[in-house]
């Protein structure tokens, strides 16, 4: 398999970001980490293993990147107000620098879908449902999403754009709405230990209530919060849709 790593300095983070690069050809898959995790942690815990296949046969290319989550929501040392303007900063390196570079490696415009495992999940469909002129759609597994189980209480305006459970549910803009009804969305979630499945159900009701067709996949009680929970869950995803 092709595997590259590659860096720059982020403007907008102010910060020299990493990002893996797996595969030669296919739409690209944007993968979000967990917790406080970086880039190799998709290949350390063996889910780019789990979906290698896949990246051999050109089916899809794979871009996994760092979070900043240290730097944010998971530093209690940071005062709310400054983890959110961290968060938001991060998006937007996501989109004026995360999302050139892709399609730069692609040489030419190419559908990107984002993924991610638990705050991983928040993150790579926060970033779809707030930009789906830009993504083509989202793999969320064992995620939840309102923003504030992660504020500690703190909410403002940027907590609440950051919060699909809080924003989506008000969102009006027919082109908006229109692109996300036209992209590929599936929800994932085990019922084992420590997963919430509640909230994978809440986040497929807002969706229900705004006509955005999507795919709500509950897994067993056998199936907790845990990487061979997600090495079975990302595999079945690529099988029954590429």
């Amino acid at each position: 398999m092709n595997r590259e790593i590659h860096s720059w300095w982020s403007p907008r983070l102010d910060k020299n970001m990493e990002i893996a690069v797996y595969g030669h050809f296919g739409p690209a898959l944007l993968m979000f980490p967990s917790a406080a995790a970086d880039y190799l942690e998709y290949e350390r815990f063996y889910m780019i293993d789990s979906i290698a296949p896949y990246i051999e046969a050109g089916k899809i290319k794979v871009f996994s990147i760092n979070s900043i989550n240290a730097e944010s929501w998971l530093n209690r040392k940071m005062q709310p107000h400054h983890k959110a303007i961290r968060h938001q900063a991060y998006n937007y390196y996501i989109f004026d620098e995360v999302v050139p570079f892709i399609q730069m490696h692609c040489q030419g415009r190419t559908p990107i879908i984002t993924t991610g495992v638990s705050l991983g999940a928040l993150h790579g469909a926060n970033v779809f449902f707030r930009r789906p002129d830009l993504f083509s759609g989202t793999v969320a597994m064992s995620g939840v999403y309102d923003l504030t189980q992660y504020s500690d209480g703190f909410f403002n305006e940027d907590c609440y754009f950051n919060s699909p459970m809080h924003y989506l549910p008000n969102l009006t803009d027919h082109t908006t709405l229109e692109q996300m009804r036209h992209s590929r969305i599936t929800i994932m979630s085990g019922q084992g230990a420590y997963e919430a499945p509640d909230a994978s159900r809440a986040l497929s009701n807002v969706l229900n209530s705004k006509a955005i067709p999507h795919e709500l996949d509950i897994w067993g009680y056998d199936m907790r919060h845990d990487w061979p929970t997600w090495r079975a869950m990302l595999p079945y995803y690529m099988e029954t849709h590429f």
